[in-house]
């Protein structure tokens, strides 16, 4: 790992009834709208739905970090998020993400070790740590 602080940097583009494309040095270009909640159109990535994916996809990189630093042996991960946005005092903000997983793990596996680092991905996602919204985890292992 680099250093601390990082800098990533994106750039948004779009005309005015284009899709907005997001680019980012070294990155292939990703069109996105606004959900069909707002009006989009439902076939493109939203912000709304970036965020939520980048809760998910935090949760199974820090997993993988922490299980790696304590040679835990995994097979595979799942994980579903449900984010809710709402409005708090005339402000739209989501106000909590629903983090579901299911880790597949070696028969044998000691199953409270795994659902220990299981709860300290959750604890480490820099995602959810960089937010206010409520995170609840609901972790599950099953054994192959």
């Amino acid at each position: 790992m680099q250093d601390l602080p990082h800098h990533y940097v994106v750039s948004a583009n779009a005309d005015t009834d284009s899709h907005v494309v997001l680019s980012s040095k070294g990155l292939e270009p990703l069109e996105t709208a606004g959900p069909p909640e707002f009006g989009g159109p439902g076939d493109v990535w939203s912000p709304e739905t970036l965020l939520v994916g980048s809760v998910a996809n935090c949760f199974i990189l820090s997993f993988r970090a922490i299980a790696r630093a304590s040679r835990f042996e995994w097979l595979s991960l799942s994980c579903g998020v449900s984010g809710t946005l709402d409005k708090i005092e005339r402000v739209t903000q989501f106000t909590s993400f629903d983090v579901r997983v299911e880790l597949t793990a070696p028969p044998g596996t000691d199953e409270k070790k795994a659902l220990r680092l299981l709860e300290k991905a959750e604890h480490h996602c820099l995602i959810t740590n960089s937010m206010k919204a409520e995170t609840r985890l609901s972790a599950k292992v099953r054994f192959a």
